[in-house]
């Protein structure tokens, strides 16, 4: 779940107690854009074949797993023609594991609900970023607003989970990458075109009181400080190691990707969501455990009733020990890097869901 996305979801929640800074802290000079220190790295362009597919199977059932990514090189052209074959060949396409927030309530409802959600991604109080994060790492922000964002001053009065989303989109842009690729899309339009069932595998979690948990939301901290810390973090030192990655995912170095870290800093964005108190409130903290507990659910069905299956999930659901991929192992299936190589061979116990 990617971490913009995931934070789209929030203008229907609200938030949990942070720790903020004195509003009269000094803060010091930024340094200059100098010591922003990103080893340059060039995308890939053009046709490009992507990664082979997982093979899982039982018998003589079979799914065949595209890995994702996100973010992926922005000019690259994916070469479909491995996957096109394999969803024409199979009875069911199953999508990775989401998470989606509904509101309970009509059509109107919805439209009287949108001007309430002008001001979500303001600091309750009217309070700034300069005030709610540390001085350190406000230094370190300035430098990078600079440098990507520019001279807009809106942003200033943003919560730092949403300041770091803008900072971290307009970075990725800016070296050449794009947030998915259409990778999901385009595996879908080719479901559709060859007349294959496509599978949402979609947690919801119903809002019964949607107007208030927005006012609750607006109001209320959020200790997402470590969120915006990880993110400038990534965005000083490691658009390097991201491009790398996705250059990776667009060529099939399957090698490569296993010896790069997938997560940078959405782990900590997330948690900032689910482990607020409104999250537990709304049964919102282990969403994501109920959405991969519905998608191996979905797997299991569509490899006991289909000869063939084509399945998405996102790469380190595929590569990890405790990944998506490595508990299907755990249960008993035959797991097939397109390379050879045993992704999940760490997994000595089976998983617990």
């Amino acid at each position: 779940m990617r971490v913009t996305r995931f934070v789209c979801l929030l203008a229907l929640a609200g938030a949990a107690p942070v720790f903020a800074q004195s509003a009269n802290a000094p803060v010091p000079a930024p340094p200059s854009t100098s010591a922003v220190t990103n080893l340059e790295a060039v995308t890939v362009s053009g046709v490009q074949p992507g990664p082979g597919l997982w093979k899982v199977s039982k018998g003589d059932h079979v799914m065949w797993v595209l890995g994702t990514l996100s973010p992926l090189p922005d000019r690259m052209q994916w070469k479909t023609d491995e996957v096109e074959q394999a969803i024409a060949a199979s009875q069911e396409v199953l999508g990775p594991p989401s998470v989606a927030l509904k509101p309970k309530t009509n059509f109107f409802g919805k439209l009287f609900l949108l001007p309430s959600l002008v001001g979500a991604r303001k600091n309750p109080d009217g309070q700034t970023l300069q005030q709610v994060v540390p001085a350190p790492d406000y230094v370190r922000w300035q430098v990078l607003k600079q440098q990507y964002i520019g001279s807009d001053r809106s942003v200033e009065g943003w919560r730092p989970i949403f300041a770091a989303v803008e900072l971290y989109d307009k970075a990725i842009k800016r070296q050449g990458l794009t947030g998915s690729g259409g990778v999901k899309d385009t595996v879908r339009d080719l479901a559709k075109k060859h007349g294959v069932k496509f599978i949402t595998t979609r947690y919801t979690v119903m809002v019964d009181e949607p107007r208030a948990a927005v006012k609750t939301f607006k109001s209320s901290p959020m200790d997402d400080r470590e969120c915006f810390g990880r993110t400038l973090d990534t965005v000083e030192r490691d658009l390097g190691r991201i491009t790398e990655r996705a250059n990776a995912w667009a060529t099939g170095d399957i090698e490569t990707l296993r010896g790069l870290p997938m997560n940078d800093q959405r782990e900590a964005c997330i948690s900032a969501i689910t482990e607020a108190g409104f999250a537990k409130q709304l049964g919102f903290n282990d969403v994501q455990q109920k959405a991969q507990t519905m998608w191996i659910d979905a797997a299991e069905q569509s490899l006991n009733a289909n000869a063939q299956t084509f399945a998405m999930l996102p790469m380190d659901e595929v590569l990890s020990p405790q990944g998506l991929i490595a508990r299907l192992k755990a249960k008993g299936y035959q797991v097939e890097a397109p390379d050879g190589g045993d992704d999940a061979s760490a997994v000595a116990q089976p998983a617990q869901l």
